[in-house]
């Protein structure tokens, strides 16, 4: 009740509450003085030591005050927000924490500006990229772009990927000293990394290399269809529908009803991304004679679960199913609750997902709503739930040693699923295999209850700072921090810290493989699976 309170409040008081548009564009565009840049930089390590539980975890405390000021004392000119972000990014990626974050400020738009840009389209969003041995190239296009699969990106605007990618691995944090996580998600997400290094683009070209062509393809930001030929089209097909329509019996149009409840149950459960046109839960029988399970998750963070792990591990007890592959490659994590409930099928035993999670203060929560961020109509409500949110606060932490500590729910223990699954399981795992993802790797190989196979994950063996975020906006280049505000660990432990989940057995894909439509990880898993009949 309190998130859908929050969640219709947050749309009410966004809208109300937006600042001036011109002000706040000339406050992000101008360059800032030096010695604004500088209490910025300030303000943003203040933050970070009031907040961050583990802040010097994998960068001792001299070294990360040496890197702090020697970024002041190097600000000697003004500068923009987006100039300072790359500067900031490159000394905040040494808190060695994947979830904590600094992005540059965006432009923003009226109304009437929000309205004419929804309207239009942009074809440069259908298409995912990877990054395999120092390629960056089309690893899925959506619609008419699926011609391009596998094609090389040679250049953007004119600037080598290769030049980009460079630049952009500086500003990445990854778990500790973790390297995988930086080659992936420079390929997964190199859009949004050329976004913050370049400002907001209206178009965009790309020289290509498919086979032994190279071209140039230029996306541009269009219109739709216009709206009123649209409404004039439905008109005409509406009015022939009504000729040829065929009245419905009562039982068909209960049965129609029926079939279109049970459609969005489905499209529910197993998590459908609308957008993407995926799911993000899939169940699927693979192998010479299809009865080795595979389960692919890409993350744990959409819709129910419940049912469908419910449903999942029901039809694997009922075919007795004696293998399970669960791919979480390109996983970048989700809920604890998720995990929590999926480990559940994947052990025999009590289990206790996580520890108590390090805090730095008392009200975990109300410090993650009320950062300088939330606009004043939503403090004015959180103000309202206070005594809500702090008795959860109050009863979720307590102080150990001296320390603060907040109970999560997956920190209790936990039965294992009457329908548990019994067989061998296999893991797949690569960089992109981040926080939740990791996290249940970590729980599956302390264990001894998977195999791993890939390659070491992004996300830490031994814990994460995460959970709880404060999203803080510098004062003067309004540049946004995340700032995790709970350490959170299995109970299981690696040496040396800072790594994440090493496979049993390490392959690494090549683009070889993409463009011969070969998965290395999953062949070998199925060859070792025939092989110990």
């Amino acid at each position: 009740m309190i998130k859908k309170i929050l969640l219709t409040f947050s749309v009410i008081v966004l809208l109300a509450s937006c600042g001036s548009v011109e002000k706040h564009n000339l406050q992000v565009t101008k360059l800032h003085s030096v010695a604004d840049l500088r209490e910025d930089v300030d303000k943003l390590y203040t933050q970070l030591k009031r907040n961050h539980p583990h802040l010097y975890e994998f960068t001792s405390k001299d070294v990360l005050d040496f890197k702090f000021d020697s970024l002041k004392s190097a600000i000697q000119n003004p500068m923009d927000s987006r100039a300072f972000y790359k500067q900031l990014s490159q000394v905040t990626k040494y808190v060695g924490q994947g979830h904590m974050s600094v992005s540059p400020p965006g432009k923003q738009f009226k109304r009437k500006e929000r309205k004419a840009l929804y309207k239009m389209k942009f074809d440069i969003n259908n298409l995912d990229f990877e990054y395999l041995e120092d390629k960056l190239f089309i690893a899925n296009a959506r619609g008419k772009d699926s011609v391009l699969i596998n094609a090389q990106v040679l250049e953007v605007e004119g600037e080598k990927t290769q030049d980009l990618l460079d630049k952009f691995k500086k500003r990445i944090a990854s778990d500790g000293y973790n390297t995988t996580f930086h080659q992936r998600v420079s390929g997964n997400r190199f859009l949004s990394y050329y976004v913050y290094d370049k400002g907001r683009f209206d178009s965009i070209s790309f020289t290509l290399k498919n086979s032994d062509s190279t071209f140039v393809k230029q996306y541009k930001r269009v219109l739709r269809k216009d709206s009123t030929t649209a409404k004039k089209d439905s008109i005409k097909v509406d009015s022939l529908k009504l000729k040829k329509k065929i009245k419905l019996t009562k039982e068909e149009r209960k049965a129609k009803k029926l079939e279109s409840k049970a459609k969005r149950k489905y499209n529910r459960d197993h998590g459908y991304n609308y957008l993407r046109k995926e799911y993000t839960r899939n169940l699927n029988f693979v192998g010479k004679d299809s009865t080795v399970a595979l389960l692919k998750i890409r993350g744990f963070s959409r819709n129910k679960y419940e049912d469908f792990y419910d449903q999942t591990f029901k039809t694997l007890d009922s075919l007795k199913t004696d293998a399970l592959i669960i791919d979480l490659r390109n996983n970048f994590g989700g809920r604890l609750k998720e995990i929590t409930y999926l480990y559940g099928y994947l052990t025999d035993n009590n289990y206790t997902m996580i520890n108590t999670s390090e805090v730095n203060t008392k009200f975990p929560i109300l410090k993650s709503l009320m950062s300088n961020t939330t606009p004043n109509g939503l403090k004015v409500l959180g103000g309202v739930l206070t005594p809500v949110f702090a008795t959860i606060d109050i009863l979720k932490v307590k102080k150990t040693d001296g320390k603060l500590y907040y109970r999560f729910n997956s920190a209790k223990e936990k039965e294992a699923q009457p329908l548990n699954f019994k067989g061998k399981i296999y893991v797949l795992i690569n960089g992109n295999s981040f926080s939740a993802s990791s996290l249940i790797s970590t729980q599956l190989q302390g264990s001894k209850r998977a195999t791993f196979v890939g390659e070491e994950t992004g996300g830490a063996y031994n814990g994460t700072v995460a959970g709880f975020y404060k999203l803080y906006e510098l004062p003067n280049t309004k540049v946004k921090a995340r700032i995790g505000l709970a350490f959170i660990d299995a109970p299981y432990k690696t040496t040396p810290e800072g790594y994440g989940v090493k496979p049993d057995i390490e392959i690494i894909p090549t683009y070889q493989d993409r463009l011969n439509n070969i998965d290395p990880e999953l062949e070998w898993v199925l060859k070792d699976i025939e092989e110990k009949k």
